[in-house]
């Protein structure tokens, strides 16, 4: 066996001082990754590593790894009255791999990743790894002191949803391709984003996770990003790059369940330590995985010191939360007499509300600026309205039903749509109740559903075919919401996404593709440039009806206007291969309009129709007092404005 040259000592009693109190008496520690885990210290002119974790119900915990052999006899940790078990060992470095070996008290012995793990290796191993976070220079600061100003809900916000193993792959001698590593993604990505104009980019979660196929949702390690791409400094780097650009980082986060893999938080000490016991309260049966006990207190504490920790150690400007509506209730996706009501018999579940509450009070108090953003699917009231108000205090929510109603009449045959007419305008009945995001997520393209362009009507035409979407995306961007459109959409890319494949990026030697992927540059361009497209996206006095009526024609026209009434915006869209003639809309305003946006030119693979300079004429129509004549190009968007 391998002889230990490091043997263990007690932490000092100073390690862990009130700690102790304020993660398992009250569940009120909001940071604590700073303790539990593993630390590089130095104690009495010893360095070494800290390690403390949570295992009340243990009988033995002790630390394993390269240094000690994996022997679990070499260095027992030490227990608290509060289930704290630790130790100090000196002498071990930054990069030690480690697990934790726990005896339960029916004698069943686990190796677990350290719930708290700063980084872990490369799956499918499930080692954790001891690393200094500390030690990366942040060059972010003038982007940190405008995010804690900025009013993000006035502001433009076009997010450009990314999957990091999946966006590009580049050719490999060992395995023919391999994905680009955060270093390489920061050079990449970073530029096409630029190039695309896009304000922001969402992650998909980078949490480590064993399961490829999960997409990151299975999470293994809460606290360490992914060893697939490269180090937690190579992920500094790439979100202050990022920051260094202009560009937000959004994280999806995961705290809505976790997976039964071995070396994770499931049967953690012998316990549902995380979980409930009971499955009708701690197991999701339809993804296989462990519904959190969110009103235990230190479990709370690890979800809030989570989300704080991308926050703090990563510098992430937002947290979008998923599956929130699987935890809002007590009987999704349940059969009668497969779940167990609240205290008032009710459906909902209180100590989730709660902790959705505490979490977003939290993170906004803590970080301004920072933006929470829920996948919630349901109508559950005041998602994202402030906790005081009785919401749940999200600064987001995606608009689900806004995708769901215009997604299905695109998918229409234009002659059918006059029909549909409603799916297009239902949506502002409740506009306005939340703040929305527009989500094209990764949702819509894969499983079956296929790929956006692959959703639009036009048979074997494929010029109806991107026409039709090149429409849909103008629709999207003038739509009152901030916009969301998920890699490989943006050039309408005919293949499904799969996981395991990059981006159709051979697709952009086709015009037509060129085209829609130049229309997303000039849409996101002009809408960060027109205030009236964004400062009142929450409100009516942003939006008005032009003409909502008009089936027959499958026309919509509507004004988008800025916190400076004068500054507005005319939207107007032709959903049929239909060229209209002498269309005539009403305006508020007298003069000259041009078009910022024509879906249907020449550059966009269009057919070139065009209204050039347009004057309007003194004559009320449908309310307002002058009106514009108007040639309405086939399956097209115009965006006008007062020239």
């Amino acid at each position: 066996m391998t002889s230990i040259p490091f043997p263990g000592q007690p932490l000092p009693a100073s390690w862990l001082s009130d700690f102790d109190k304020y993660l398992i008496g009250e569940g009120t520690h909001e940071r604590a990754y700073e303790k539990l885990g593993a630390h590089l210290v130095s104690f009495a002119g010893q360095e070494g590593i800290a390690f403390a974790v949570w295992a009340p119900n243990a009988r033995q915990v002790s630390v394993i790894g390269t240094f000690n052999d994996w022997d679990g006899q070499q260095h027992p940790l030490h227990s608290s009255d509060s289930g704290i078990w630790s130790l100090f060992i000196p002498g071990l470095q930054e990069h030690t791999v480690y697990k934790y070996r726990i005896l339960s008290q029916q004698g069943e012995q686990f190796d677990k990743s350290d719930p708290y793990g700063f980084a872990m290796e490369l799956r499918p191993s499930t080692g954790s790894v001891v690393v200094n976070l500390d030690s990366y220079q942040w060059q972010d600061q003038a982007w940190m002191d405008r995010r804690a100003k900025q009013q993000s809900l006035h502001s433009p916000i076009s997010i450009y949803e990314v999957h990091l193993a999946s966006w590009k792959k580049v050719p490999d001698e060992e395995y023919g391709s391999r994905w680009l590593t955060y270093r390489e993604l920061a050079e990449e990505l970073i530029a096409y984003v630029l190039e695309m104009g896009y304000t922001h980019i969402e992650l998909l979660p980078i949490a480590e996770h064993p399961f490829d196929a999960s997409w990151g949702y299975q999470v293994l390690g809460f606290f360490a990003p992914t060893s697939r791409f490269g180090s937690p400094q190579d992920f500094m780097y790439f979100v202050d790059q990022c920051h260094q650009h202009g560009i937000g980082v959004i994280l999806d986060w995961v705290p809505a369940h976790f997976p039964k893999d071995g070396a994770g938080l499931n049967y953690f000490d012998g316990t549902h330590l995380y979980a409930h016991a009971d499955p009708r309260q701690g197991e999701h049966q339809d993804w296989g995985t462990m519904i959190f006990n969110y009103g235990r207190n230190e479990v709370r504490s690890f979800l809030i010191s989570n989300a704080l920790f991308w926050i703090d150690k990563y510098h992430l400007d937002g947290l979008r939360v998923d599956a929130v509506a699987s935890m809002l209730y007590l009987d999704y996706s349940r059969k009668e007499g497969e779940w167990l009501p609240n205290e008032y018999g009710g459906r909902e579940n209180l100590a989730a509300i709660s902790f959705l509450r505490k979490a977003n009070e939290v993170v906004h108090g803590l970080f301004p600026g920072v933006l929470t953003i829920a996948e919630e699917s349901t109508s559950w009231p005041m998602v994202s309205r402030p906790t005081w108000l009785g919401g749940l205090g999200f600064s987001l929510k995606w608009n689900m039903g806004w995708m769901h109603d215009t997604l299905s009449y695109m998918r229409h045959d234009p002659i059918h749509r006059k029909f549909h007419h409603h799916e297009m305008t239902f949506g502002m009945l409740y506009a306005f109740h939340e703040n929305f995001v527009l989500p094209l997520s990764h949702d819509e393209v894969v499983h079956g559903k296929a790929a956006l362009v692959s959703k639009m009507p036009g048979g074997g035409d494929d010029w109806q075919k991107f026409a039709n979407l090149r429409a849909y995306f103008g629709f999207m961007w003038s739509y009152p919401g901030k916009k969301l459109l998920f890699m490989g959409c943006e050039f309408g890319q005919w293949q499904e996404w799969n996981h395991d494949k990059g981006l159709e990026w051979e697709a952009l030697q086709a015009k037509n593709h060129q085209g829609v992927q130049r229309l997303v540059q000039d849409l996101n361009r002009v809408y960060k440039n027109e205030p009236a497209l964004y400062e009142n996206d929450y409100d009516w006095v942003g939006f008005s009806w032009i003409n909502a009526n008009d089936s027959d024609n499958s026309v919509f026209s509507f004004l988008r206007r800025a916190e400076n009434p004068d500054d507005f915006l005319v939207i107007i869209c032709n959903l049929t291969p239909v060229v209209r003639e002498s269309y005539r809309i009403g305006v508020p305003k007298g003069g000259s309009y041009r078009e910022l946006i024509n879906s249907d030119l020449e550059i966009y693979w269009g057919s070139g129709f065009s209204n050039g300079l347009i004057k309007s004429v003194p004559e009320p129509f449908f309310g307002l007092e002058h009106s514009l004549d108007l040639t309405l190009p086939p399956l097209s968007i115009l965006i006008l404005k007062p020239a």
